[in-house]
């Protein structure tokens, strides 16, 4: 590699800066420590000679034509000596495609409406390309429902088992607590009146009717949910769905259907689960608190609660799962080439799971209100 070197020669009121070897980037800085150094105060000529060099780029092209500007500005003298086409060409393209900008635009300001606009129409197309989602995957589920042996019963046993068996306790643990601070915070109101006998008709109606499937939903939701997103986000970002079209496999049929099928299955069952416990944990309380016996709670809870409420909660397991799942696998396939996308998505994936599903249950509040069940 040749060596580059700045050869400086001042004589009175004469500068010659005689340049020679590669004229690039890495050499730069130099040159500008060495004419940093220099004092221009008496200088009037400045001669630029550009005869040895075998090669300059655009940034050495930029430091010289800056140099010439400030010499120039400084009433001082500036003649450029080449013999070299190519250094000739490269320091004119330079010198005629540089922008001299006196002023940084501002980025311009979104007005209220217009925010609020990107917003709606962003919802709005997001809304649009989760309901295309939603045909896709009904003309699929229509077409393996045609015939049972087109279900894949290994694939949705595996993610019963991982949704619904290994979530088990945690939905157990949880509606226990729930029942007991209920029937708790209950216990005190109902002693004021000496209505203590009361609290197993609060906590029967209120435990299975909605505590317990909109609590089994938000665990599922934090629990399954994020897990279908992150793992179909992890497979898109690592292109296994690109190589199972390549394939022949249909993800759709292989990834999407077993879990929601399996969750579907898997809710209702957990949901029973959260009632047993749910109760029990009222049960606790009322016997601790309120001196009422496990056989005086259970005389009592057969006879006042209705057998409707249990299947009204177990009927709405299914509609959570669905869109449960459908969210969780619809977040993961908009995942897109990294892995911040996945932590995106995956957050969105809970947030909207649990907001859909106390939506569908607001929905089936109000439905059941109306048709007096």
């Amino acid at each position: 590699m040749n060596k580059s070197h700045l050869g400086i020669t001042h004589s009175n009121t004469k500068l010659l800066l005689n340049f020679s070897g590669e004229f690039t980037l890495y050499t730069v800085s130099k040159y500008q420590k060495q004419l940093d150094a220099l004092g221009l105060s008496k200088i009037e000529y400045v001669e630029i000679n550009l005869y040895n060099v075998l090669f300059l780029d655009t940034t050495a092209a930029l430091f010289l034509n800056a140099l010439i500007t400030s010499l120039q500005s400084k009433n001082i003298q500036v003649s450029l000596l080449c013999n070299n086409e190519d250094i000739s060409e490269t320091l004119e393209l330079v010198a005629k495609q540089k922008k001299h900008t006196s002023k940084i635009p501002h980025a311009k300001e979104v007005s209220t409406v217009e925010a609020l606009g990107k917003v709606v129409y962003g919802n709005y197309l997001g809304f649009l390309s989760f309901m295309g989602f939603l045909g896709e995957l009904f003309s699929k589920y229509t077409h393996s429902l045609i015939s049972i042996s087109n279900l894949r019963y290994k694939e949705v046993a595996f993610e019963l088992n991982e949704s619904g068996i290994k979530a088990l306790w945690i939905v157990a643990l949880t509606s226990f607590l729930i029942g007991l601070v209920v029937a708790y915070q209950s216990a005190f109101q109902l002693k004021l009146y000496g209505a203590n006998i009361f609290i197993v008709d609060m906590l029967g109606i209120s435990v299975l009717r909605e505590l317990s499937p909109l609590i089994t939903a938000i665990v599922i939701a934090g629990r399954s949910g994020s897990a279908f997103t992150a793992q179909i986000g992890a497979m898109k970002i690592t292109q296994e769905l690109d190589a199972m079209r390549t394939m022949g496999f249909d993800p759709y049929i292989f990834l999407v259907l077993p879990r929601i099928i399996a969750l579907m299955i898997a809710l209702p069952l957990l949901i029973f689960v959260s009632d047993m416990m749910g109760i029990l944990g009222g049960m606790v309380v009322a016997y601790a608190d309120l001196d009422i016996t496990p056989e005086l709670f259970l005389e009592r809870f057969s006879n006042v609660i209705a057998a409707k409420h249990f299947f009204i909660g177990l009927l709405k397991g299914p509609f959570f799962a669905f869109l449960i799942a459908t969210i969780g696998i619809y977040r993961g396939l908009m995942v897109k080439d990294d892995t911040q996308s996945i932590g995106f998505n995956t957050t969105k994936s809970v947030v909207e799971s649990i907001f859909a599903v106390i939506i569908c249950d607001a929905f089936f509040s109000i439905a059941f209100t109306n048709l007096g069940i």
